[in-house]
């Protein structure tokens, strides 16, 4: 056991095992019975916390059980992190179940003293990164997905919750520790010659050629100063294509321990950011058979079918549920999309940016073992995130798009 602080008040906490995790789901919840068999497995695959399944044997009923640890696994045990964002993410569950309640997984129990919560197993679905390594279409997702991120973020800002509850929402969600390492390894950390970076040896002069570029290290202050003190909506702050559970009538997001008021178009950029990585790395693939240019041409239709949706649903919602009176409606919603675009376009920049030189990668750039060859993806990746970064004020969907196929084109043609 640790005598750790939680909420200013001192705890006893201990790690969970394979040995004790089944008895303290059958002593906390009713979803078992006291004679069932219960076997567990570990399936913890990030850097914040252990995550086990635990099933009954006999009728194959499982749950997850999720306990944050106080430090990152990734840096080691020297970079401690506090408890609270356990309940954070189990509280941004049961508030979106309000407005998106089939977009995530119900949140059957959770303990502050063992920072853990219980929740639905969603094991019957495949993680949507590793759907993608595969080539999986998913025709639902765009409208999924869309109407996740417009109802959570309209219905925890001031278009849907009053002054008085917004202000409350934002002191309950204080998330610093999180919100610190997203801040040093998405916003400061790639953008000069830090010892956690990552960065592969044959793309040093384009990391360098950022580290030097003023104009475009201006962009990321404006960025992260956006990130840090625009507290707009209650948002996921990790959502990436880890964390969303799809088949082909549902779609889950999970992992929100980074939940936090923020800027809108986070949310929306790094999900943007990591479409584009797995676009960028089938062209690497040099394979260009028809399947895989359907599936690239699939990607980029995904991109935008996601922005139709978010902004028809946000729409909708702007029209009917409105709670601030605002004087002139069309044109400040007109104007206020466009900014959510801007920024949005701008975060994408910076995910991608960060997962090319900073500390965590993803799938798609670590299953590449030749450092040659990886170097003409990152290299690609790095100029087109500049490039959305630099135009991200004058460029609409379209113009986003299409600089994301001339960066392609550019690859096929230095892999040719």
């Amino acid at each position: 056991m640790l005598k750790l602080l939680y909420r200013g008040e001192a705890i006893m906490y201990k790690t969970l095992s394979l040995k004790d995790v089944c008895d303290y789901v059958k002593s906390n919840t009713d979803i078992f019975n006291g004679d069932d068999t219960l076997e567990a497995i570990e399936v913890s695959d990030g850097n914040v916390n252990l995550v086990f399944r635990v099933m009954n044997i006999k009728d194959k009923c499982s749950v997850i059980v999720k306990q944050a640890l106080p430090y990152l696994k990734i840096a080691g045990e020297d970079w401690k992190l506090t408890l609270e964002r356990n309940k954070l993410e189990s509280e941004s569950m049961k508030f979106q179940q309000n407005h998106c309640e089939e977009f995530v997984p119900k949140v059957y129990y959770q303990d502050d003293k063992y920072a853990t919560f219980i929740m639905e197993d969603c094991s019957d679905m495949k993680i949507l990164r590793t759907a993608m390594m595969d080539l999986e279409e998913y025709p639902n997702f765009p409208s999924q997905i869309g109407t996740y991120l417009a109802r959570n973020l309209f219905f925890t800002s001031d278009f849907g919750l009053d002054a008085k509850s917004k202000k409350k929402m934002i002191s309950k969600f204080v998330n610093p520790d999180l919100c610190d390492i997203t801040e040093r390894l998405v916003f400061t950390e790639p953008y000069y010659n830090c010892d956690s970076n990552d960065i592969n040896p044959y793309i040093m002069d384009n990391v360098k050629r950022i580290w030097e570029d003023e104009s475009l290290k201006s962009e990321i202050d404006i960025l992260r100063h956006i990130f840090m003190n625009k507290s707009e909506a209650l948002i996921h702050g990790d959502l990436h294509t880890g964390s969303i559970f799809i088949s082909h009538e549902k779609c889950k997001v999970f992992d929100s321990e980074f939940t936090f008021y923020g800027p809108i178009s986070y949310d929306i950029g790094l999900l943007y950011a990591n479409i584009i990585i797995n676009y960028f790395y089938w062209e690497k693939s040099q394979k260009h058979n028809d399947k895989i240019e359907d599936y690239k041409k699939h990607l980029l239709s995904n991109i935008k079918e996601i922005w139709s949706n978010f902004t028809r649903e946000f729409i909708k919602l702007y029209k009917n549920n409105l709670k601030i009176k605002v004087l002139s409606k069309e044109r400040f919603l007109e104007s206020y999309l466009k900014n959510v675009l801007s920024e949005t376009i701008g975060f994408c920049s910076c995910e991608i940016m960060r997962r090319v030189i900073g500390l965590a990668h993803t799938q798609e750039l670590d299953v590449i073992t030749d450092k040659i060859k990886k170097a003409k993806f990152e290299k690609c990746l790095l100029d087109v995130a500049e490039k959305l970064l630099i135009n991200r004020n004058s460029i609409d969907i379209n113009e986003f798009l299409e600089i994301i196929y001339t960066g392609e084109l550019e690859l096929s043609e230095s892999i040719i």
